[in-house]
């Protein structure tokens, strides 16, 4: 078949080199999909990205046609099927979360011209960088003739998280629960909800707060562990989620392609626009959702009671804290 063209920018760093092997030999797109890889990252790491290359050329792998290494926006935004937007400005010691913001809401905004301008207009986009939902709502506004909806952030690794601790308490696998949501912003005010999560116990299926029997630790120390876990694994490795991130992008972007398990909904930050769960207009906030012919649609009908919205409400007040934010440095930019 024809090869499709597949960026990842912030190529030199570490999430990047988990996920460019995953994505290279074909657990993303398929075992018969080739692919041409293009890596975007600034001009002074350009000879780390020589040896990436080296690397992937030496793994000899079937689906890879080609490799192209690049500082240059006009080379790595030509013709793409897939962007996966892993570079953005780390938070540095001393920084502020507004600062963090300045410095990605330019990042965010020129990557967003150059899809505008050179991708293809059915280009799927995924923001990893962070913060992630704010960067992809910004990629997005920068993009007008790309529809919103082919933009979407990562939470899929809250999302693993979630499904993971659930697992590890009830010593069943992380395949036998489904239907965790993360809601709102990537960031500790997400929420974490397993109201309508179900597990699999023993051949039979029942709900989440059923099966644990504990609803302190469920609304409580559940929900902090999955909030604050990124903060926890900087903590003790000294660098941030980087094989886990990979995993999760990996979820993320085999979902668009091939779509959702039947019976199965995952999270993602997609725009809100006619959302059901009275999450404002024009946030880029995570759902849960299903994906069938590489479009998404949020999963309607999901009661909400008062700890969730209220939870909800908290995680959207801060998007539109940020969004005003990033907004006001664009416009004085």
């Amino acid at each position: 078949g024809e090869p499709i063209r597949v960026l990842v920018t912030g190529a030199a760093g570490q999430i990047a080199y988990s996920l460019l092997y995953s994505i290279a030999k074909g657990d993303v797109f398929g075992k018969d999909q080739p692919l041409v890889l293009v890596l975007l990252d600034i001009t002074p790491v350009m000879t780390v990205l020589d040896g990436i290359v080296m690397e992937l050329q030496d793994c000899a792998l079937p689906l890879l046609r080609e490799v192209i290494p690049t500082d240059k926006e006009e080379v790595a935004f030509k013709d793409l099927d897939i962007a996966i937007l892993v570079g953005s400005m780390p938070r540095k010691e001393g920084m502020e979360r507004k600062d963090l913001l300045q410095a990605n809401a330019k990042i965010f905004k020129s990557q967003g011209a150059a899809l505008d301008k050179y991708a293809k207009k059915t280009v799927k986009v995924v923001v990893v960088g962070n913060p992630a939902n704010t960067n992809c709502l910004i990629a997005s506004k920068s993009a007008p003739s790309i529809p919103k909806e082919n933009f979407s952030c990562l939470t899929r690794l809250d999302h693993n998280r979630a499904k993971s601790q659930i697992a590890l308490k009830l010593g069943v696998s992380a395949n036998d629960v489904k239907n965790v949501i993360i809601w709102g912003n990537h960031s500790s005010t997400q929420y974490p909800d397993v109201t309508h999560a179900k597990v699999n116990v023993k051949g039979k299926e029942v709900g989440v707060y059923e099966a644990i029997k504990d609803d302190s630790w469920l609304k409580g120390d559940f929900i902090l562990t999955v909030q604050q876990r990124g903060a926890a694994v900087i903590k003790a490795r000294k660098l941030s989620s980087a094989m886990s991130a990979a995993k999760a992008i990996c979820d993320h972007v085999r979902d668009i392609w091939f779509g959702t398990p039947a019976g199965e909904f995952v999270s993602m930050g997609v725009i809100s626009d006619g959302n059901s769960y009275g999450v404002p207009e024009d946030l880029l906030y995570s759902f849960p959702v299903v994906i069938k012919d590489k479009t998404w649609k949020f999963v309607e009908g999901l009661p909400i009671n008062d700890f969730s919205r209220e939870k909800m409400n908290l995680t959207a007040k801060e998007l539109i804290e940020e969004k005003e934010t990033a907004v006001q440095f664009l416009s004085s930019a």
